[in-house]
């Protein structure tokens, strides 16, 4: 007989697949793979649409193409030497100020620029807060440009005057856009920009104050280049060079991270859908083994039978595919909706790549979880015709987990997951789930003594679950997990910043007093007392870097990227003081004797960063400060209770090695509530100093916090999507049995309300157990986090008892509604066809 053609084969598979439309196994299929293609392509679209926009604007973010960044001024020379090769330049210099006026106080973040800046892009401002933003200009001297939420904090408005420091200067535009602002220190405060000309009279910028300095360039690129290997041998160690490829390491480490914690709940939402897709195409499979041997009767090939079926899938992979990704682009909007504040303001579409990489990672899926029990129907022998107990000759073991392991690598290869953190969390969740299965599977032998006693609807539902025990082991695990996820988050949300914030000692610091000029430093003290407020002693700062240990340069020490190699890219605030300070403990080594004259001073350094730094007892320390160079002797290691709101610092220096150098003073307090107006004056009285009230950081961290869990939340209802998949594919493959089962039972006088009541005992009971391995789970994993990660006292959670009841209506109305087939077939039809 002459073999059939493709399409011819596609023709009759389409058929036959709109004929089959409406089986439950089809529509599970099909929702599935719809969830795993719109999680990859939504998480595709998040990382590509951000990638695209750190390459077309890296050096937007930066203002200028190449950047001399340092914590002090750049020295004429290397100023001259980009002018005489024809750069453009333009020079920034930004701090932290607390802006005052009759109507309180605002700590902001100031940017003082020339009338050059910037050199790539350019501001925007509105005439009036909302109103239509307008590019181009800059504030001229004497006037500044602030933020609208500056406006609504201290209820101003434009044309209104603000003091920075010793200047009055007049608002007069609203400031909407700074193409260098993405990853600023002080991006979570409200701007304002003045111009480089009113900076001196501010006198905020002291000799030891934090402030950053930036001198920007533009060029061509071979211009820029000489410059760069001009200046660069005599930068000096607190000055760095920053390009587009770099200049936004902040933001784009952040927002790498949370791609790729995004990508790990996307691998949970798709291995949950294809366990979904197994089970489905395996009830797929065997349902059709009666149509592969018919066919294979009427003449069809074992390699066009499976062909046929092969066929049918595909296409349902492709529409389910197209829908999906089509998901993943809407829901991909809604996520960067939720992170508008937190990303870049034009980012580009990310083209069509994401979707089709989507649409790969749904039918790669497909492939590897289904083509296992579909080949099954390639073997069907048409003997089955005339005895239904012939089956096909089942795949080999390896064949199965082969094809969906090979499938779980290609997808973790697209998704450029961490490979080390995944298999971990892979091997941890797979022991886990070995662990947790087998006490369920030893929970459900156990109760077939109480069978015998239980009542007729107790025995109907707890008999369906005994009947099918490694069934019901997986969706408890699957659905425990989900539930798991939604406690955690519950955790993190709300719980742990509120038992973090009760750890606070009673009238704690509400205020952070910085750039305290040592001429201000006896007035500052005298002031506070007279407020009456509880200050913790006013401690000297200097901001400096380390350079080499033991006469090596760090460089060549601390491995990059780690949290070593954090600790030296930026200035330290460096202190001395003669007590250990009040939360700080020795873990090693003496604090100061006097030393003898000629001997290295000694330096304390607090524990861990010494440990990132690999330094031990008798290290000799090289720092650069103020352009000079100090050495030292780590003499003891403490450990830091950084929880009590009082000034901490990393190197405290023994009296005597630094007094000679221009310092600033540091110091915390606590004033009652109510006093506002005592602040603004201490503002006034002291314009160099900035007072930070925690009190607006900590409502700051809350948005913060709120913002990134809602986007958690957010893709957890791919996972959530994905667990009732499962379910149902659960269900389905177990639904040819509950209808005869049914039927059998009201034929025999069963009424309706019976069963019923024993599907909702049966998934209610499955639903509980979930919950309550969520419960537990949930209590483990928030052990671990508070005694290891978050160092706080840890207490049971008596709200996690929820969970079980919470689990029990989830489960049990999806069990009761997928199974509802069950209930509606007639008896009679359902026998007779059996």
């Amino acid at each position: 007989m002459a073999r059939l053609p493709l399409l011819r084969l596609l023709s009759l598979a389409v058929r036959q697949l709109l004929r089959d439309a409406r089986a439950g196994e089809l529509r599970v299929l099909f929702f599935a793979l719809l969830v795993a293609v719109a999680a990859s392509t939504a998480i595709g679209y998040f990382g590509a649409r951000l990638n695209g926009a750190m390459l077309l604007r890296a050096t937007e973010f930066l203002g200028a193409d190449l950047v001399l960044d340092g914590s002090s001024p750049a020295r004429e020379e290397q100023i001259k030497v980009g002018t005489d090769l024809g750069l453009k330049h333009a020079r920034v210099v930004e701090f932290a100020s607390v802006i005052a006026t009759d109507n309180g106080i605002q700590l902001s973040s100031i940017k003082a620029a020339d009338d050059a800046y910037p050199l790539r892009g350019e501001l925007k401002s509105a005439p009036q807060p909302y109103a239509e933003e307008q590019p181009g200009g800059g504030p001229r001297p004497g006037e500044a440009w602030a933020e609208a939420r500056l406006l609504t904090a201290l209820n101003l408005k434009v044309g209104d005057e603000i003091d920075v420091g010793s200047k009055t200067v007049r608002i007069t535009r609203v400031l909407t856009y700074e193409p260098d602002r993405a990853g600023n220190l002080y991006s979570l405060t409200p701007r304002v920009l003045i111009n480089l000309d009113d900076l001196a009279a501010t006198g905020i910028v002291q000799p030891g104050s934090r402030v950053t300095y930036r001198e920007l360039w533009r060029g061509e690129a071979p211009v820029l280049e000489a410059y760069r290997q001009s200046i660069k041998p005599g930068l000096d160690p607190n000055q760095r060079l920053l390009d587009g490829r770099d200049g936004n390491r902040q933001i784009g480490g952040a927002l790498g991270k949370a791609e790729r914690y995004l990508n790990m709940a996307s691998l949970v939402a798709v291995l949950l859908s294809g366990v979904a897709v197994a089970l489905s195409a395996t009830r797929f499979a065997n349902r059709r083994f009666d149509a592969s041997a018919l066919l294979r009767c009427l003449g069809l090939s074992r390699r066009e039978t499976l062909w046929l079926f092969t066929l049918q899938l595909a296409v349902l992979g492709l529409l389910a595919s197209l829908a999906g990704a089509l998901l993943g682009w809407l829901a991909q909007l809604g996520l960067f909706a939720l992170l508008h504040d937190l990303l870049p303001a034009d980012v580009p579409p990310g083209g069509l790549m994401p979707a089709i990489a989507g649409m790969g990672t749904g039918l790669v899926a497909l492939a590897g979880f289904a083509l296992p029990p579909l080949a099954a129907l390639g073997r069907v022998p048409p003997l089955r015709v005339l005895r239904r107990d012939m089956l096909p000759i089942p795949a080999s073991t390896w064949t199965v987990y082969g094809a969906a392991l090979l499938a779980l690598g290609l997808i973790m290869w697209r998704m450029s997951l961490d490979l080390v953190l995944t298999f971990a969390l892979l091997g941890g969740g797979v022991i886990a789930a070995l662990v947790l299965g087998g006490i369920l599977l030893l929970g459900l032998q156990s109760l077939r003594r109480l069978l015998a006693r239980a009542s007729l609807p107790w025995r109907l539902g707890l008999g369906q679950l005994l009947r099918h025990p490694l069934a019901a082991a997986g969706q408890a695990l699957a659905f425990g997990l989900i539930l798991l996820s939604m406690a955690l988050i519950a955790l993190l949300r709300g719980e742990l910043l509120d038992t973090w914030q009760n750890q606070l000692p009673k009238n704690a610091p509400n205020y952070f007093a910085l750039n305290i000029l040592p001429a201000d430093k006896d007035a500052f003290g005298a002031h506070l007392m007279t407020l009456q407020a509880q200050a913790a002693p006013l401690y000297p700062v200097i901001p400096g870097r380390l350079i080499s240990i033991n006469g090596e340069p760090v460089q060549d020490i601390v491995s990059k990227d780690s949290s070593g190699d954090k600790a030296i890219q930026r200035d330290l605030s460096l202190t001395w003081a003669a007590n250990l300070p009040a939360g700080n403990e020795l873990t090693a080594g003496t604090w100061w004797t006097q030393a003898p004259a000629g001997d290295v001073p000694g330096v304390s350094v607090e524990a861990k960063v010494a440990e990132s730094l690999k330094l031990k007892l008798g290290d000799h320390l090289t720092f650069t400060v103020a352009g000079v160079n100090r050495e030292a002797r780590v003499t003891s290691l403490r450990s830091i209770n950084w929880d009590n709101f009082q000034p901490n610092f990393f190197m405290i220096f023994q009296p005597g090695t630094l007094q000679d150098l221009p310092a600033t003073y540091l110091t915390s307090f606590y004033l009652a509530p109510g006093h506002d107006k005592e602040i603004i004056e201490l503002s006034r009285s002291f314009p160099a100093v900035t007072i930070l009230p925690i009190e607006a950081l900590l409502e700051q961290l809350r948005s913060i916090l709120a913002q990134v869990t809602i986007a958690v939340e957010y893709v957890l209802l791919f996972v959530l999507a994905a667990g009732m998949a499962v379910l149902f594919s659960g269900l389905q493959s177990t639904l040819d049995e509950r209808i005869r089962q049914g039927a059998l039972l009201r034929a025999l006088g069963a009424e309706r309300q019976l069963l019923v009541k024993a599907r909702r005992i049966e998934f209610g009971l499955l639903g509980a157990t979930s919950g309550l391995l969520a419960a537990l789970g949930a209590e483990l994993v928030s052990l671990v986090l508070y005694r290891f990660a978050f160092d706080l006292p840890w207490s049971p959670h008596p709200w996690l008892l929820l969970l079980p009841v919470l689990g029990a209506l989830m489960v049990g109305g999806a069990g009761v509604f997928g199974t509802r087939r069950a209930l509606n077939a007639s008896p009679l039809t359902v026998l007779r066809e059996g």
